[in-house]
């Protein structure tokens, strides 16, 4: 379950009553599209219906019977949603457009690159400004992923930005190879591997390019600094530098 102060209400209003729940606001969204796939205990407040969640009133057993031919709870509380209506607050909507700017800001800066800079990454921080710049701002009741594309049209007049994916060619030496080739692995998609003679492992790794000074950063710690990486153009080599 969540906490109350993560919860939205969602109220339905039907033969003359009213029933209120409470849960979390993107389960809530999700739920309405039919699109949850989760379990419904994790994203409610409370395993009840309400009458007033605010007073934690009750409706009368035969209304729910009435409405929703049940009185068991987890039944009722997805039709209240879907049926509904999703009721919040200018405090939690602010709170959920801040969150969800956030997370666009995040997935735009993990895919994106700079083609005017040999595509090299763009910082947070320019994504940051760049959207205050192009006054695009987030709806907080549709979900991050839908709103992507929205925010590429708007950034696009004011920064040079494609969203695109890197493939990486590295070579670990022998004695980091054994660990290092696993956080490589994780990284991304695996293409290729090799091991080589000397003990070394070369692999060639497809991510979102966004993320290439990450995946420098993760191997020079994992070896010290001492694995070679190249940016693969063609996607038939397998060298490194």
């Amino acid at each position: 379950m969540i906490s109350l102060d993560e919860a939205v209400t969602a109220r339905l209003e039907s033969h003359g009553q009213r029933f209120e729940v409470l849960v979390d606001p993107d389960a809530a969204l999700a739920i309405k599209r039919g699109e949850f796939d989760g379990e419904l205990e994790d994203v409610i407040a409370a395993e009840d219906v309400f009458e007033d969640a605010s007073t934690g009133d009750r409706p009368p057993e035969d209304s729910l019977v009435e409405v929703f031919d049940t009185t068991d709870p987890l039944e009722i509380i997805p039709e209240v949603i879907t049926r509904g209506e999703i009721q919040i607050t200018a405090e939690q909507r602010r709170e959920m457009q801040e969150q969800k700017h956030r997370q666009l800001v995040n997935t735009i800066s993990r895919n994106a690159v700079n083609p005017q800079m040999d595509d090299a990454p763009h910082p947070p921080e320019r994504i940051e400004r760049a959207l205050e710049e192009a006054g695009f701002k987030i709806d907080p009741m549709e979900p991050v992923e839908n709103q992507v594309d929205d925010a590429l049209d708007a950034l696009r007049p004011v920064l040079p930005i494609r969203f695109d994916e890197i493939v990486m060619a590295v070579q670990l030496p022998a004695e980091y190879a054994g660990s290092a080739q696993a956080q490589v692995r994780q990284f991304g998609e695996l293409e290729r591997e090799e091991w080589q003679s000397d003990g070394s492992w070369v692999g060639v790794v497809r991510f979102p390019a966004g993320l290439q000074n990450e995946f420098y950063d993760l191997v020079n710690e994992h070896t010290s600094g001492e694995a070679e990486t190249r940016i693969v153009k063609d996607e038939d080599e397998i060298g490194t530098r």
